[in-house]
């Protein structure tokens, strides 16, 4: 499972974090933790994190949440990987301290601005939110089964 974007509570590296949080990238990707009431850090989503994941643990599947919280934007980043000393790097090459130093490779995609909330297939998506989909299936090497579109449990589209 991963979301659509990168999220993390407590201390410790986040590559994608965005610092901003006057913004209204910040403010739409903002969540609070539900056990501890933390605020969450957010930041763009890492597929180089998500990749490391899928290769380590042996994931055939994967499931992607809160597509949903994407709706609205112009565009939206991805980190596609990491760069140190101008050398391409795997997450595993470092360690929590080598990511404060690496370069982030990103890439921009076309937002959408269509409600998906209520998309129960993946053809009832815009194609800007299938095309994201299709970015991290390729990036991941897993397919994408299950796309969270909305906090209700109906709110599922599986492939």
């Amino acid at each position: 499972m991963t979301k659509s974007y990168t999220t993390r509570v407590g201390g410790g590296p986040l590559p994608t974090e965005i610092l901003d949080t006057q913004s209204a990238v910040y403010e739409q990707f903002g969540e609070v933790a539900a056990t501890t009431g933390r605020i969450r850090r957010v930041g763009w989503l890492d597929l180089e994190i998500v990749r490391t994941a899928v290769e380590l643990s042996g994931v055939t599947e994967l499931c992607l949440t809160k597509l949903d919280v994407l709706s609205g934007l112009d565009e939206v980043q991805v980190c596609m990987g990491y760069k140190l000393d101008g050398k391409d790097i795997r997450y595993a090459d470092v360690d929590a301290y080598g990511l404060d130093k690496v370069e982030l490779v990103y890439k921009k995609f076309k937002g959408w601005k269509q409600d998906i909330s209520k998309a129960r297939t993946f053809d009832e998506l815009p194609q800007e939110a299938k095309d994201y989909v299709t970015m991290i299936e390729e990036s991941a090497g897993a397919p994408v089964k299950w796309i969270g579109v909305g906090p209700e449990r109906e709110a599922t589209i599986r492939r």
